[in-house]
């Protein structure tokens, strides 16, 4: 088969993401208004501040914009999480990092499904994050048995999407007419199902172990639980929420309000209160009730250094043990009072970041580092080729997640009061071999990133290789 007849992955990934978003929108129509929202707040965003505007233009991510998403699934047993990673690939997406959120309350452990080329996220850096349930959290036996064997017995793949997944790792892609096919057919895994698998007394047994558990075990398959846009102004979306009828979550997870945004904050609308039917009498089955699915919003910033990292991890875990967020939010402005003036600690400037060795930087060349080059006046590193205003350095924008604030976000919409604090550890080595591959270092795709652009600035300028 010539490889000109296959559509990119990337292409495909596009299709899909639209769909799915489609599909959301359809299901949950409160998504709807979180768009045209998000959408509103950008645009406002953009014409006030125009420094923005040219570096979002300037590094080829305005366009990216407007599509870009990021969702979340729940799966049940390593098989599934086999499968899915197949099925990912397809699209060009890629498991990157490890996320233990039990010792956040929240019994699974996760990977985040995304592109982790350039030219693929300019494209679409559509994502996926994705959660095993970890059953040995379960501290009934009786339990985990009976989810164990709830599990074991459900397919959440077509078959033909199987026979496509076969198809492309074969031929290496799809053609336009099985690409097509291919998006139909996942979706139906990522489409909500109103029917339980199980009875509503089982239902109420996993309900009460923990929430997370009756939703991933007791449905035909991982309904996409949310679908996410990226703002670029996070506290003014949070404001206005309220006003389009959308009620916000208490706090935005993440880092504080600052001039130059790092990594990611996000925040959420209150999950559904959906109806269900669940295996009973009648044909029908017994009515009931399930909650599950909700909108999420994010804003990203810098990705940040290992060293950059750790700063941020000890000023939010100290933030985090003198307030604890409760279940109605109630002090909430004392948390955000908290993290505010603890994370003063955190350089809120480019420059300080850069020079520090905090985050990482995208570095291109100048007009006047080129016409410098041309006359033979160019010598030093990358960083002194910024300060002599040779090279101009960019934010590399963070594309992954946080595991406190996504349990932050998990745990507001599963609502109650309970907070479960599970004993355990973080267990990769039984996640990668349920996934069936190792998931890439984050930090050294990013590091990889900053690498090659100095490489190719200091190519353009006729020096030697260096780094910042």
């Amino acid at each position: 088969m010539s490889a000109d007849a296959l559509v990119h992955p990337d292409e495909i990934r596009s299709m899909f993401s639209s769909a799915m978003s489609d599909m959301y929108r359809a299901e949950v129509p409160q998504y709807g208004t979180l768009l045209e929202l998000v959408a509103d707040k950008n645009d406002e965003t953009l014409k006030a501040d125009h420094a923005l505007h040219d570096s979002l233009t300037g590094n080829d991510e305005l366009d990216r914009l407007d599509v870009e998403r990021h969702g979340a699934i729940r799966l049940g047993k390593a098989e599934e999480l086999f499968t899915m990673r197949r099925l990912f690939a397809v699209m060009g997406m890629h498991p990157v990092g490890y996320y233990d959120l039990s010792v956040a309350g929240v019994p699974v452990h996760s990977t985040a499904f995304r592109p982790i080329d350039d030219a693929a996220l300019r494209r679409n850096p559509f994502r996926v994050f994705t959660s095993l349930l970890r059953l040995e959290l379960i501290e009934d036996e009786n339990l985990r048995h009976d989810a164990q064997q709830i599990l074991a017995a459900r397919d959440i793949f077509t078959a033909d999407v199987i026979k496509l997944i076969y198809l492309a790792e074969k031929n290496g892609g799809l053609t336009q007419v099985q690409a097509e096919q291919f998006v139909t057919q996942a979706l139906e895994t990522f489409r909500w199902h109103s029917d339980a698998t199980v009875s509503l007394n089982s239902y109420q047994k996993m309900h009460d172990a923990h929430r997370l558990i009756a939703d991933v075990v007791c449905f035909k398959g991982p309904h996409i639980n949310h679908l996410t846009p990226r703002t670029l102004d996070i506290d003014a979306v949070q404001k206005t929420m309220p006003e389009r009828g959308i009620s916000p979550k208490a706090v935005v997870e993440g880092p504080p309000t600052r001039k130059c945004p790092i990594l990611l904050r996000q925040t959420s609308f209150k999950a559904l209160e959906e109806q269900v039917y669940f295996v009973g009498d009648t044909p029908k089955g017994t009515p009931g009730t399930h909650t599950a699915r909700f909108g999420e919003i994010e804003q990203r910033g810098v990705a940040l250094t290992a060293k950059g990292r750790a700063l941020y991890d000890t000023l939010l875990a100290s933030v985090r043990q003198a307030v604890q967020i409760n279940a109605g939010g109630s002090n909430a402005r004392d948390y955000e009072t908290e993290l505010c003036e603890r994370f003063v600690a955190f350089p809120d400037d480019y420059e300080t970041l850069r020079v520090e060795g905090l985050a990482f930087f995208k570095y291109s060349p100048t007009k006047d580092g080129l016409d410098a080059a041309r006359n033979g006046k160019l010598a030093g590193t990358a960083h002194e080729l910024v300060d002599q205003g040779y090279l101009r350095a960019d934010p590399i924008i963070y594309e992954d997640f946080l595991p406190v604030s996504a349990a932050g976000i998990f745990q507001s919409n599963l609502g109650g009061d309970a907070q479960k604090n599970y004993q355990t550890h973080s267990n990769q080595d039984e996640f990668e071999q349920a996934l069936g591959a190792s998931v890439r270092d984050e930090l050294a795709l990013y590091a990889k990133t900053q690498q090659v652009s100095i490489d190719r600035a200091f190519d353009a300028l006729g020096l030697k290789k260096s780094v910042a």
